[in-house]
């Protein structure tokens, strides 16, 4: 079992602000083990009939409970009424502690009708972290968790197993998209998906995508919000502040796991060419576990000039985030043109080969060189 120690923090975090955590996270990330790690807490498995019935009167279930009491509600949105069980919970019962996971993001399905605005505080469980695998567990290098992806199960296996990832994605389908989002159009849907984790990092082009998969257009957009919903893709727009020459509107589009990217592209090892691609998406995950998905961006102007990760951290200040392999290996030529445009801000060169932080000085820029673990 992987000691995720810093997710338990969050939680714990999380809890002594709002009466409700909303824990979510794809299929067979951890959420079940890590809510289960936490003392003390009374498990409420949502996929029992007889805890649904029990939960049908949640003054009776929640009654008489001791102030401080976690409840863990998993897998609460299979509940016919989610939402009326949290907020009664969140407005009635303050001195207990909810925490309740489920696959997607809690406003945007189908069976929530209360976004619990002010009660709740929502973590996004990622796959293992990369600096989850740099503790002294015996957990694995680089580029074993390039090419098993993050879910513990795939990640501690001796052998890549295909099998669990076709698994994983029908299960996905049947579980997450069919009953969530009312998506009935199986072949399309996985069509489509299958070619997002395929050119995982790239541009989104619609109308390309549409095309391939034999969707229209707008049936293209509707599914990949589903799934950005359901945390199976990450939108990563494009950051910019009126220069003629940026780009825009095309966003980036990262699936949630070298894993699976690794699967649907048929590589059973890692080359050297693979590397820097599969680790952006580990350096984006670090960078989501520590800010707002709506303050980190790329940048690529129309000379085709690109920085990988742009953070906004304060007004007029945004942070350059690069990732390397080798550190040593950066043209400095796009970051320059944009301090040009954005002057304000810390540079930093990411790599999984730096032990301890440290300054350089590269092309007239100073950088921060380091390990995802030393971000701010």
């Amino acid at each position: 079992m992987i000691e995720r120690d810093i997710w338990l923090r969050r939680l714990q975090r999380a809890g002594s602000r709002r009466p409700v955590v909303w824990l979510s996270g794809v299929r067979r990330v951890g959420k079940t083990t890590l809510a289960r790690m936490l003392p003390d807490a009374v498990y409420m498995n949502c996929d029992l009939p007889s805890v649904v019935r029990a939960l049908d009167d949640p003054e009776l279930f929640l009654g008489g409970r001791k102030p401080g009491t976690v409840v863990i509600l998993d897998e609460v949105h299979r509940l016919d009424d989610p939402s009326r069980l949290l907020k009664i919970a969140a407005d009635e019962y303050r001195h207990l502690r909810i925490l309740a996971t489920g696959s997607s993001t809690l406003a945007a399905t189908r069976k929530f009708r209360d976004a619990l605005t002010g009660r709740k505080e929502a973590v996004h469980l990622c796959p293992v972290l990369w600096e989850e695998c740099s503790d002294p567990f015996g957990l694995p290098d680089l580029d074993r968790r390039l090419l098993h992806g993050g879910l513990p199960e795939p990640l501690l296996a001796e052998r890549k197993d295909p099998a669990l990832f076709n698994e994983w994605i029908d299960s996905f389908y049947a579980r997450d998209i069919l009953e969530l989002f009312g998506i009935r159009n199986r072949q399309g849907f996985l069509s489509l998906f299958r070619l997002l984790l395929r050119q995982s990092g790239g541009q989104l082009d619609y109308s390309r995508l549409a095309n391939l998969s034999e969707l229209s257009r707008p049936t293209v957009k509707a599914h990949i919000e589903a799934m950005q919903i359901a945390h199976a893709v990450h939108l990563l727009r494009p950051f910019h502040g009126g220069g003629k020459r940026e780009i825009v509107s095309r966003p980036k589009c990262y699936a949630f796991d070298t894993g699976f990217v690794t699967f649907e592209k048929g590589w059973e090892s890692i080359r050297d060419d693979d590397r820097g691609l599969l680790w952006e998406h580990l350096v984006l995950d670090a960078l989501r576990f520590r800010g707002a998905d709506e303050d980190i961006f790329y940048w690529q102007d129309k000379s085709r000039r690109e920085v990988d990760f742009v953070v906004r951290r304060e007004r007029d200040r945004v942070d350059v985030v690069e990732c390397r392999i080798n550190p040593g290996k950066l043209n400095t030529a796009a970051i320059e043109t944009f301090r040009g445009l954005y002057p304000n801000g810390d540079d930093y060169i990411v790599s999984p080969v730096v032990n301890k932080p440290y300054r350089a000085r590269l092309g007239g820029r100073v950088f921060t060189i380091c390990t995802t673990r030393d971000l701010p």
